[in-house]
């Protein structure tokens, strides 16, 4: 049965089953040069579009990436392990370390187009943090490099009001980041909520992070509550999917 499912996959689906399964065994390292359009139209005797669809499957899976008039190569970027819960333990901001450190280990991270504002709460974000629409929000908008790739954008809300002159409207936050701070002002951070969604990145979403076409972003919103349930934080994260493994570890 299972060989007559695979005889009714599409031709391009087939090559690209094929390929992936030549990456996985390592006869393609990272790096390399996969076959191109016309070595596959030869070898598989197939058209132009199903070989050109076949790499573009690997593509849409981060397996590979396209370089412009020299072809189509396994991606060398290692993806980022995040760990979901203990980046975020207070061990770790609440020592002045970065939440990044927990994921990064010795890889080079750089923090580019960052920008501080005070802008008016979007209604979604308002009803999170349980204060009025249009309210005064400290917006915080940054991107995250790794190695040179773009790999995610953060948008993050904080009530104007409770950070008002504290390091938090600063581009440079300190030690410890934004919960560090928060907790200076007594509103540390002590529970994390996290929803997570996948779709496909606006256009202004794949520039700005560098994406192969077909590479869908994964959306984390991340809202962060101090002492009595009181919501100081909504983080909304937009990250390249073929970069990440998302890794959440927790007792039974």
């Amino acid at each position: 049965m299972a060989t007559e499912g695979a005889k009714r996959q599409p031709k391009y689906q087939r090559i690209a089953d094929a390929l992936r399964e030549a990456v996985q065994a390592g006869r393609y390292g990272p790096g390399d040069r996969l076959p191109g359009e016309n070595d596959l139209m030869a070898e598989h005797g197939v058209a132009r579009m199903t070989a050109r669809q076949a790499l573009g499957v690997l593509q849409s899976e981060g397996i590979a990436e396209s370089r412009q008039g020299a072809g189509v190569f396994v991606r060398s970027f290692r993806p980022l392990r995040r760990q979901g819960v203990r980046r975020l333990a207070q061990s770790q901001w609440g020592e002045g370390r970065s939440i990044w450190a927990a994921d990064t280990e010795d890889r080079t991270l750089v923090v580019d187009k960052v920008g501080v504002t005070e802008e008016p709460a979007p209604d979604r974000v308002a009803g999170v943090l349980g204060i009025e629409p249009g309210s005064a929000v400290c917006v915080r908008r940054r991107r995250f490099v790794l190695e040179g790739k773009p790999i995610l954008l953060a948008t993050s809300y904080l009530p104007a009001f409770l950070v008002a002159g504290s390091a938090v409207t600063r581009e440079d936050t300190g030690p410890g980041g934004t919960y560090a701070r928060l907790a200076e002002l007594g509103f540390g951070p002590v529970h994390f909520r996290e929803e997570i969604r996948s779709r496909m990145p606006s256009a202004a979403e794949a520039d700005e992070l560098e994406l192969s076409a077909g590479t869908p972003v994964m959306l984390i919103c991340r809202t962060a509550f101090a002492d009595e349930g009181r919501p100081v934080e909504v983080n909304e994260m937009t990250l390249d999917s073929a970069s990440y493994i998302l890794e959440y570890g927790f007792d039974a």
